[in-house]
């Protein structure tokens, strides 16, 4: 059995947030989920089910999730699940916008998660993550795979063989809240998206 260890951060302690606990950004939640691609898109509306390739990018809001591969799934109840893949030389990213002005949390793995009724997202393989406020960096997580939950605040770092450490270990790194925090690296230019179809929730039936 391959060594495995969970470390759980909640709260301020989590995300490197005072409190009151600030959230994701409240207005993603009723956003239609939009996707651009450049190889191949199907849709199959009887098994409620989209598949995309090449460099596929998904948008609901401020939450921006970028793949090579990305299948979406439509529940019985009109939410969505995501599964997207990187390729070989380029893992998974996403970003997204928190209520707090000018801070964001940005992460990548080989494999990420996302469920639109939960509001949950699950990191899979050489999993990162940092928490920016502009272009300073509050904080990093890194580990064999990250589980988040918008709602609840909770961040789970697992250990095991797929984390990029050495003997399989995890990493938190909390920067000082009563010092200068670390500039991040220069980020490339911000994505210009033009939406080429959009999935609209259904409304669950009363």
């Amino acid at each position: 059995m391959p060594f495995r260890r969970s470390l759980l951060l909640t709260g301020a302690l989590a995300l490197g947030l005072a409190a009151p606990l600030v959230q994701a950004a409240k207005n993603d939640r009723q956003k239609p989920l939009n996707l651009v691609f450049d190889k191949q898109g199907a849709v199959d509306k009887v098994k409620q089910r989209a598949e995309f390739t090449g460099n596929v990018i998904m948008t609901k809001g401020s939450l921006m999730l970028r793949a090579e591969r990305m299948d979406v799934q439509e529940t019985s109840d009109g939410y969505y699940q995501a599964n997207a893949t990187g390729a070989a030389n380029r893992q998974v990213q996403f970003r997204q916008d928190r209520d707090a002005p000018g801070e964001r949390i940005e992460g990548r793995a080989d494999q990420i998660e996302y469920d639109t009724r939960s509001e949950t997202m699950r990191l899979v393989g050489n999993a990162e993550a940092k928490v920016m406020r502009g272009d300073q960096l509050m904080q990093t997580m890194s580990g064999a795979s990250l589980n988040y939950d918008n709602r609840t605040e909770r961040l789970v770092v697992e250990t095991g063989p797929n984390s990029a450490h050495l003997g399989g270990r995890g990493r938190v790194t909390l920067m000082p809240r009563n010092a200068p925090a670390e500039a991040a690296p220069a980020s490339s230019e911000p994505l210009g998206l033009r939406p080429s179809m959009n999935l609209n929730p259904r409304q669950p039936q009363p």
